[in-house]
């Protein structure tokens, strides 16, 4: 009789309800000096993620400058997975994968139509090397938008940035700067602000939705709106973790991501347009707050000149630094890329 109701009590135990807590990750967000598609889109997602995705899965979310995390370390952060997701700004992190900058090097994805055909393209090997070499999988991406030019002295076209400082956020656009007598700056995007008051450097290269929000046009007087590259952003999980969930999961929470990534650049673009009227002062001025910077009108010559870098600078001296890590780098770019720009 004893045994028989240690059976039936055991048999209740399994058949009752348990009240499961849901699963927790950590994930290191964008930088709040960054700007509003953080605030507005990226916190609010991961802060309701198990809603957002439909999964038992809720998010510890911190911005990496709130962690004190360097987005230059993203890769290691997500390999080693001190936090399960991490945003990694390609710039940065390129410096220790030149492979995953490949479809933002200077002159290739200049606008939003021409980068999400970019992205698409490269998406596959960039998933592919996440996984091979970082312990990591791709989950979405973003852009800032077209990376533009802010000056703190007159300039007419790129061909007066000969002899000026100006402020970079990885090596092809390093190389490009000194191609036209420039001298490239490495700064982060959060020092900027302050090395342009000081003199440290003379311009600048960012979007114009972030150079608002860090108050650049508060020093700056001049913006060139010459797109040199998109400046993307991209979510990797670490692939333990990833492996761990059910399949049914995975399959949701791409879903998730690819509606947010969606929304994300939609938004961007609206971003973009927004702070290039708000910094020259313009109407309407929605997101913003409203500066008086003069807008240097773009010459077809400069665009050519940008456009013409991928085949001419860009390409050429990603591939020499990128073959050297990974030896199918520019085979890879040239079978995923290359039709999109005429490049085989």
């Amino acid at each position: 009789m004893k045994l028989k109701l240690a059976l039936i009590a055991a048999a209740l135990a399994f058949a009752l309800p348990v009240h499961a807590q849901n699963t927790k990750l950590r994930a290191a967000g964008s930088l709040v000096s960054g700007g509003l598609i953080q605030q507005n889109k990226e916190q609010p997602f991961f802060e309701n993620f198990a809603k957002n995705t439909g999964l038992p899965i809720d998010v510890d979310y911190k911005p990496m400058d709130v962690l004190g995390v360097k987005d230059a370390d993203g890769l290691r952060v997500v390999k080693s997975g001190l936090f399960d997701i991490v945003t990694l700004r390609l710039a940065q992190v390129s410096r220790d994968d030149p492979f995953l900058l490949g479809p933002d090097i200077v002159g290739l994805s200049t606008d939003y139509d021409t980068a999400r055909k970019v992205v698409d393209a490269y998406r596959g090997a960039f998933d592919k090397r996440l996984q091979e070499r970082h312990n990591a999988k791709l989950l979405g991406t973003y852009p800032f938008g077209p990376q533009i030019l802010f000056c703190k002295s007159a300039i007419s076209g790129l061909a007066d940035l000969k002899g000026k400082k100006v402020r970079v956020s990885d090596q092809s656009l390093a190389k490009f700067i000194e191609k036209l007598d420039g001298i490239p700056v490495a700064l982060a995007f959060n020092e900027t602000q302050q090395a342009l008051e000081r003199g440290v450097t003379d311009c600048a290269i960012t979007g114009p939705s972030s150079a608002n929000s860090a108050g650049w046009p508060e020093v700056a007087t001049h913006v060139m709106p010459i797109g040199f590259q998109i400046h993307l952003v991209a979510y990797a999980i670490n692939l333990k973790k990833w492996n761990a969930l059910p399949p049914a999961q995975q399959t949701r929470m791409s879903e998730a991501f690819a509606r947010f990534e969606t929304e994300a650049w939609a938004y961007s673009r609206e971003l973009w347009d927004d702070a290039s009227r708000c910094n020259v002062g313009q109407e309407p001025c929605k997101y913003g707050k409203k500066y008086a910077m003069k807008d240097v009108p773009v010459k077809p010559a400069d665009q050519k000149l940008v456009r013409d870098a991928v085949g001419a600078v860009s390409l050429p001296l990603w591939a020499e630094v990128c073959d050297k890590s990974y030896d199918k780098c520019s085979a890879t770019w040239k079978q995923a890329v290359g039709p999109l720009v005429g490049i085989r």
